[in-house]
């Protein structure tokens, strides 16, 4: 058995499809389904049935796409023994990133690390927590930039910075010239949400008492920052955001747009690093980790 064959086992069983694994491997599905055949030829079992729209693992087959896993870890760690010696910034890394942070963070990020770390390249991907906390379990990304704590205990983590959360209110409305608002005050408006599955919804139910923003089920759903940017400055309602997402020259919307901070203690988030233990890459993410949190923009603030 060969370790392309265990890669090919492995991404079979994170996506269920041929096709897709195929992709994934960048290979053909017929060279993937054939080399599938012989290792199951070579071992004697059965490792997938094959009967149904997706591709599930036999019993054997998930004891042995776990162990296969963890060959594959070991080779990765084996690589990254090797690379300690060289420098941890001479290659690439995946990132996963929650979308209330990847917009306002990595496009600032990108060109000084491209010109401090000219050979290391970064391949970052936007995703609610849970699906990047599962491609993180899954070996499709090595790293993730997530508000902390993060919902699993199997991690390591490295908190970076706090990030204060901001009101957001249409401009003319009757509490822009103050000079912060109170929770009672924000209760009192039509509050904005993000759709289910973002942290930051939650943060900002926490902030203002989920019983005060019993939403509509017709509502319209919102999905991103952007989105819900747009809608304020449409005076459709006020929103709760993060700093980063409301620095001056962020967007178009500057001028139909107040921010104002809640009165103290005021309300942030904690933005950190996410691996796996036992993570191969673990040198390089911890120096990118510090690389992060030594750039960061005037509006947050490092965590010790």
């Amino acid at each position: 058995m060969t370790l392309q064959e265990l890669r090919y086992l492995v991404a079979l069983a994170d996506t269920g499809h041929f096709i897709s694994a195929a992709q994934a491997c960048h290979v053909g599905q017929p060279t993937l389904s054939m080399q599938l055949k012989k290792l199951e030829a070579q071992l004697g079992v059965k490792l997938f049935e094959r009967g149904s729209p997706k591709v599930e693992p036999t019993p054997v087959g998930k004891e042995i796409i776990e162990r296969a896993r963890i060959a594959l870890e070991v080779v990765e760690q084996i690589r990254e023994l090797a690379q300690r010696t060289q420098d941890p910034m001479d290659g690439s890394l995946r990132l996963g990133v929650i979308p209330t942070l990847g917009p306002y963070l990595i496009p600032r990020m990108l060109p000084l690390l491209h010109s401090r770390f000219p050979k290391f390249r970064l391949y970052a991907h936007e995703g609610l927590t849970a699906e990047l906390l599962a491609g993180l379990r899954q070996h499709r990304f090595d790293a993730l930039l997530l508000s902390l704590p993060a919902p699993a205990r199997d991690v390591e983590s490295m908190a970076l910075f706090r990030e204060p959360l901001m009101v957001a209110l249409p401009a003319g409305h009757a509490l822009e010239n103050r000079t912060h608002i109170s929770r009672q005050e924000l209760a009192r408006e039509h509050v904005l949400l993000l759709e289910e599955g973002h942290c930051l919804r939650k943060q900002a139910l926490d902030v203002c008492g989920a019983p005060l923003l019993q939403e509509d089920e017709d509502e319209f759903r919102v999905s991103s920052v952007e989105t819900l940017r747009q809608m304020v400055a449409a005076g459709i309602g006020c929103a709760l955001l993060p700093s980063l997402a409301v620095l001056p020259g962020m967007g178009s919307l500057s001028g139909t747009l107040r921010v104002l901070p809640l009165a103290p203690p005021a309300p942030s988030r904690t933005l950190g690093m996410v691996w796996r233990q036992q993570c191969p890459r673990a040198t390089t993410v911890i120096s990118l980790a510090r690389f992060i949190q030594a750039n960061l923009p005037v509006a947050v603030e490092a965590t010790p």
